[in-house]
């Protein structure tokens, strides 16, 4: 199907997709263990049965049964060389009797971490997600649904694999969010949407992890930045454990029920997950029955975003800070590190920027001697691991523009598109195809027009342009171009006729480099302040400058307060009633005017914030001050490392920053090793040992839970995924280890944890279990008689309990 034709389809009527497939399946005889895709070929009157049954119910859309129709899950298996043919055949066998309803392509996780937090490069995604779409398209899929995606880099691969195979198809998105309202790698709901539909997603919302009430609240929070439509697929409640089966207890009367919240919070776009059945959809569907899809168009049309944060660009708000930092013009000490392909000074600055108080972060790392193309992403990639902020991308090398692009994720803002031929022709669709956010520039092959009138010339027909890729006036910030007044005495005056203009007449948002104004002048401080301050009366919207300026971001503040850009003042009165006349991050982090922090201070740090560039710089040299290797780890990094954890407990961090702190621990602990083992001081505090249970192939969490035990000196013996109660039971006893952990992410796996409990008891063995896993909950453990770990961080101080007992 067009995608141009769903979205009129999805703006005309509610639509309804389906609900579960693999507990329906079970239903339909499928045994646990088995893949459900393999299975579903040798039994396709099984998902037929299951599509009829929500067919009749009234989906309008079903998933064809590819979920886990990717190279990687189907290795598992040994079937990764037949991506492609089993994809095909799955989506024949679902458009067989697919008349009244359409049939999209099932697109799901990879199971496995994205570069620059895990293993699997970006591309290596992408191919590997474009062979299961090509066999789809080929099956002769209506469209192509991306689902319970929990990572947003992730959520890019597959939607470029889509649009880069089939550019003209319908391709929708949900992800999973979690209670604390972000994915488990920490994406905003808001910054995913503003990505994706960037990106090019038809449809976008949430599935899986709630039921619909919770779910309504996530919707609610995308819908103000909103240009598509949002689905909701929630789950029919959460699991529990009844009888030996895992069971949703949310009937489809309650289910129905809550169905009309779901539109009211802006979703347009309903069906089920875990535990819905096609009685689930016939009630929701009978719930809504009637009414019409309300399009509103979004309070925030203006948006850029990282995976973590969006930033709604609104003129009459506050100033934009753009960090300038990360630009080797004028650094010597960067561009030596640079040419030496270091980036430690650029994650420095990222760092200091943010904490400063920048909105975003300029990068640029155009020089002589370098290559851009390999050397821009690369810094993006290392920007993204210390900064939560959105990037403005900012080079003249079409190629290196796209490699950065391609890897961002999130929503960039590109720096810039001018009106030279060469220009447009090279990187507008470059930018286009990657969903970016524009700066323009008055600039042609001419050169700088003079006067207002000849710049509003070239920014119009560079409007024009960017108008056929899709672009709008919301898309773009206009560059201000601001020249010396050393040479030219007008030009300020120029410049901020130019910005009003751009504001009163024709609204659009406005940027420019701030330093430019005072080249070849004494004390350009003062005249860079003075202008900024003109610049906001006249509606100046982003800044690039130094954010470490302390005067300039009070000036900042101020002038906004003054040109009645802060509302009731809050903004002012948040940052000077605190005593703070910058917004910090809340890293700790020692300034200028305190003593330099000792070697420990700054392993400490380097554990907190995940430097694994730096960490054996500072464990080397506090080892050469005299300082233990015992003393270090037990007084430095174990409570860094603790502190860490504490912070993922509490939500300050996600699953990236812990992956980033582990290995900066990992890194340490390892290269302390041979000290404490010839100092006989680094004794383990016990065994444990962990495993994902038989008929589950997910490890990402266990394999996490290893490394923060081993971190905190526990010997793991990880037996793997898909592991017998037997071979557990067979392992804990040969090896005498008494605490077992065990994980589950499917529903339909829940069991199996039951019979490893049930057998240890019948083999009247004693072992301390933990247990945990995106489906396990604190009930669900008691009714074991083990304990629930709902993280990593809970695992080793349940762990540490054990062994202090």
């Amino acid at each position: 199907m067009n995608h141009l034709l769903f979205q009129q389809l999805a703006h005309s009527r509610v639509l309804f997709l389906d609900g579960a497939t693999g507990t329906e399946l079970v239903k339909q005889g499928m045994p646990p263990g088995v893949s459900p895709e393999l299975w579903v070929l040798d039994h396709p009157e099984a998902i037929l049965a299951v599509q009829d049954g929500y067919r009749a119910a009234g989906s309008n859309i079903v998933y064809a049964p590819t979920f886990g129709a990717n190279r990687f899950k189907l290795a598992e298996f040994h079937a990764e060389n037949n991506v492609r043919s089993i994809n095909e055949q799955l989506a024949r066998i679902a458009k067989s009797k697919a008349k009244n309803s359409l049939v999209f392509g099932d697109v799901a996780p990879t199971g496995k971490f994205l570069a620059p937090f895990g293993e699997l490069d970006f591309d290596q995604a992408v191919d590997a997600y474009k062979e299961q779409i090509e066999g789809l398209v080929a099956g002769g899929v209506d469209g192509i649904a991306i689902e319970t995606i929990f990572d947003l880099q992730e959520a890019r691969a597959a939607l470029i694999a889509a649009r880069e195979c089939a550019p003209d198809l319908a391709v929708i998105v949900t992800m999973t969010f979690e209670p604390t309202g972000k994915t488990l790698t920490g994406n905003d709901p808001a910054a995913c949407l503003v990505t994706l539909q960037a990106l090019g997603a038809d449809a976008f919302g949430c599935n899986c992890s709630a039921g619909p009430d919770a779910m309504a609240q996530t919707i609610a929070a995308m819908r103000p930045y909103a240009q598509i439509p949002l689905i909701a697929k929630p789950n029919a409640g959460m699991p529990c454990f009844r009888d030996g089966k895992t069971v949703f207890e949310m009937s489809p009367e309650q289910f129905g029920a809550l169905a009309p919240g779901l539109l009211d919070a802006g979703a347009t776009i309903l069906g089920g997950c875990c535990g819905t059945t096609a009685e689930h959809i016939k009630a929701a569907k009978l719930a809504v029955d009637g009414r019409i899809p309300e399009i509103r168009p979004p309070r925030h049309q203006s948006a850029i975003a990282s995976a973590s944060r969006v930033l709604a660009i609104e003129q009459k708000s506050e100033l934009y800070i753009i960090g300038e930092r990360i630009n080797p013009t004028g650094k010597k000490l960067l561009r030596a590190e640079l040419k030496a392909g270091s980036l430690d000074l650029v994650a420095d600055f990222a760092r200091q920027q943010t904490e400063a108080g920048a909105h975003l972060l300029d990068v640029n790392v155009g020089m002589p001697g370098i290559d851009e193309q390999e050397l821009l992403p690369k810094t993006v990639a290392r920007v993204v691991q210390v900064s939560p902020l959105p990037l403005s991308i900012d080079s003249t090398d079409p190629e290196a523009v796209e490699k950065a692009l391609r890897l961002y994720p999130g929503r960039a803002l590109l720096n810039s598109i001018s009106g030279e031929k060469k220009r447009l022709e090279n990187v507008l669709p470059i930018a286009a195809k990657y969903g970016a956010m524009l700066i323009l520039l008055p600039l042609t092959d001419d050169g700088i027009p003079s006067g207002t009138t000849g710049r509003f010339d070239v920014i119009e027909e560079i409007r024009q342009k960017a108008a056929i890729y899709g672009y709008q006036d919301q898309d773009f910030v206009i560059d201000a171009l601001i020249m010396t007044i050393s040479a030219e005495p007008t030009a300020a005056d120029q410049a901020l006729d130019f910005i009003r203009k751009c504001r009163d007449e024709h609204h659009l948002a406005t940027v420019c480099g701030l330093s430019n104004i005072s080249f070849g002048l004494p004390r350009r401080e003062l005249v860079n302040r003075a202008f900024l301050s003109l610049a906001i009366n006249a509606g100046l919207t982003m800044a690039i400058a130094n954010p470490a300026d302390e005067e300039l971001m009070c000036l900042a503040l101020g002038s906004c307060a003054l040109a009645g850009r802060d509302e009731k003042f809050g903004r002012f009165l948040k940052a000077f009633t605190t005593n703070a006349s910058t917004p910090s991050t809340g890293h700790s982090q020692p300034s200028s005017t305190d003593a330099p922090p000792s070697p420990e201070q700054s392993a400490y740090h380097a554990v907190l914030i995940g430097d694994d560039d730096k960490i054996l710089g500072f464990v080397e040299r506090a080892l050469q001050n005299g300082v233990p290797a015992s003393i270090l780890l037990e007084k430095t990094l174990v409570p860094a490392i603790e502190e860490v954890g504490g912070k993922f407990e509490r939500h300050e961090y996600y699953l990236p920053q812990l992956i980033a702190s582990a290995r900066a621990m990992e890194k340490a602990v390892d290269h302390l090793a041979p000290l404490l083992a010839a100092g006989g001081k680094r004794t383990p505090i016990g065994k444990i040992l962990l495993a994902t249970v038989k008929g589950d192939i997910h490890d990402i969490g266990k394999n996490i839970v290893s490394i923060m035990l081993k971190n905190s000196n526990f010997e793991v013996v990880d037996l793997g995924k898909d592991v017998s109660a037997e071979t557990i039971l067979a392992e804990a006893d040969q090896r005498g280890i008494g605490i077992i952990g065990l994980s589950a992410l499917m529903t339909t796996t829940l069991p199996a944890m039951e019979e490893v409990v049930a057998l240890a008891k019948k083999q009247n063995k004693q072992y301390f279990f933990i247990v945990g896993g995106a489906v396990v909950d604190e009930d669900f453990a008691d009714k074991l008689g083990a304990h629930y770990a709902s993280d990593a961080p809970a695992t080793v101080r349940l762990a540490k309990e054990y062994y202090q007992k």
